[in-house]
């Protein structure tokens, strides 16, 4: 039913909402399917490892937090920001979603900030500049 790789997923969180949901549905109900999560389970603890698993505990293939930025403010070269697109968009990679969402984030308050603190400079120096502007006229 499932696939060894997608409980691996499973079990490192790295699948889509919809795909967690059905596979966590099923092991309630299959006492067979709860016992493979549990034998990937121990063969982790045990220090048993795929090279695939390494590769997906490890997120070789993620871009950085920095690449993700300059992907964002549209920095990254063609070819690197088309991986970024697939990765996050087509692959789905829950983790570089989380990480996009955050900076996006990061990045409105930075403006919200930004405006804030213009707006409040400006109001402090309004009047003094209206004074500078009349005593040279």
């Amino acid at each position: 039913m499932f696939r060894p790789s997608d409980l691996e997923a499973y079990l490192d969180e790295a699948l889509p909402p919809a795909e967690m949901a059905r596979i966590e549905k099923a092991a309630r109900k299959d006492r067979a399917l709860l016992g493979q999560l549990a034998s990937i389970h121990a063969r982790r603890g045990a220090g048993v490892h795929t090279l695939g698993e390494i590769w997906r505990r490890r997120r070789l293939s993620c871009p950085s937090r920095e690449q993700l930025g300059s992907y964002l403010l549209g920095a990254l070269e063609e070819g690197d920001a088309g991986y970024v697109e697939f990765h996050v968009g087509v692959v789905g990679c829950r983790y570089c979603q989380a990480n996009l969402a955050d900076l996006k984030s990061q990045r409105i308050e930075a403006a919200r900030v930004a405006r804030h603190r213009r707006r409040k400079f400006f109001q402090s120096s309004a009047g003094y500049l209206d004074g500078v502007q009349e005593g040279r006229s």
